[in-house]
């Protein structure tokens, strides 16, 4: 017979600016499960983090999967967080550097539709 243990430790730790660390890594919570998704297996979002043990890479998807709501209300949180530091920081642009980002825009989207022909 084999000894199970009575917990599993979760992989997961807030960091002093609120955002939720895989494995003591820099790698977020949302970084991880962006990957997952996107239809990525946990082998391959540890091939492209390396650095996150593969075992807390499935134990951060098993706890997604479990409480889905709450972690999806933490994630659209953060995403609308973002949006709004974003548009603060792009606010403060000169017009130059509206200028710029406004070229960098369209030739990504030419590059994307040239990709899709």
């Amino acid at each position: 017979m084999i000894a199970l243990p009575e917990t599993v430790i979760l992989p997961l730790k807030m960091d002093e600016h609120g955002a939720v660390r895989v494995s003591g890594t820099r790698v977020t919570l949302d970084t991880v499960i962006a990957r997952f998704r996107q239809g990525d297996s946990p082998e391959t979002i540890h091939e492209g983090f390396d650095v996150l043990p593969l075992n807390d890479i499935y134990a951060v998807i098993a706890y997604y999967l479990a409480h889905r709501d709450e972690l999806d209300a933490y994630l659209q949180h953060r995403e609308e967080e973002a949006e709004r530091i974003r548009q603060e920081v792009e606010a403060r642009y000169t017009p130059e550097q509206k200028d710029f980002n406004e070229r960098i825009r369209r030739q990504a989207e030419r590059s994307r539709r040239e990709r899709n022909e």
